[in-house]
């Protein structure tokens, strides 16, 4: 395991976190440094990039990742403490259409429309939100048909912007990413027990300069006030441990 860098107390708090809890995160920071917390730096990322830099060195103090996968990826590398490892909130997937479209959907199978020429997602290669489809439309038994309307994009807030600007006729992100957009409508929200379970485990980096810092911030995120917060995001408590 990497050696823990020295304190540096004065530094402001590095927060890796994917790219989906941008808006909720920058909401939190707010509260948090308006109930007595120092300030937070974040780099919004896919969940994927996020694990790779901090494999690789890049400075941060904490990582939460949109997928257990990649916080086990950053865990077997030595590059976060697994003792410091927590499950911080939970998501579902939802399917939209651009705003003003004229597509009317109940379930997946209305993906196969001929209407439907393009579904923006994340790349299901790399990125967990597109993991998460696909492993939602296998179970479906669509994913050989729809495969060649899919479009693979580099994170989910990718897939969102492709189904905003009409460059998608559909997109399969997350419940929370629905919350901010009004250029999307969404069309349903795809129920617990139909994808696997969505959970954003958080842990501290080990090379942290900010370890008390780090520990006060992720505490914080699990307390009420950042549960509410998140809530109105979109998002919903954990549904499992992040192991």
């Amino acid at each position: 395991m990497l050696l823990p860098a020295p304190a540096d107390d004065d530094a402001p708090l590095l927060v890796s976190a994917a790219i989906s809890l941008s808006d909720a995160l920058l909401e939190i920071e707010r509260e948090y440094v308006a109930d007595g917390g120092g300030p937070v730096r974040f780099n919004f990322a896919g969940s994927n990039v996020l694990a790779r830099q901090i494999v690789n060195g890049a400075p941060a103090d904490v990582f939460i990742s949109a997928d257990v996968a990649q916080m086990d990826y950053a865990e077997r590398a030595g590059a976060v403490d697994p003792t410091t490892r927590r499950s911080v909130l939970g998501n579902r997937l939802a399917i939209v259409v651009p705003s003003g479209a004229a597509v009317a959907m109940k379930g997946p199978r209305d993906l196969l429309a001929p209407r439907i020429r393009r579904i923006a997602i994340g790349d299901p290669a790399a990125v967990p939100a597109g993991k998460y489809a696909k492993a939602y439309l296998e179970g479906a038994g669509l994913w050989d048909a729809l495969k060649p309307k899919l479009l693979p994009l580099a994170n989910v807030r990718a897939a969102l912007m492709a189904a905003e600007s009409g460059g998608a006729d559909v997109a399969i992100v997350y419940e929370s990413d629905t919350t901010t957009s009004t250029r999307v409508t969404l069309a349903f929200i795809v129920p617990e027990g139909a994808a696997p379970p969505i959970t954003y485990p958080a842990a501290i980096v080990s090379r942290s300069r900010n370890r008390l810092a780090a520990e006060r911030f992720l505490e914080y995120l699990r307390g009420p006030r950042a549960q509410a917060t998140f809530a109105r995001f979109g998002f919903r408590p954990s549904v499992r441990d992040s192991r």
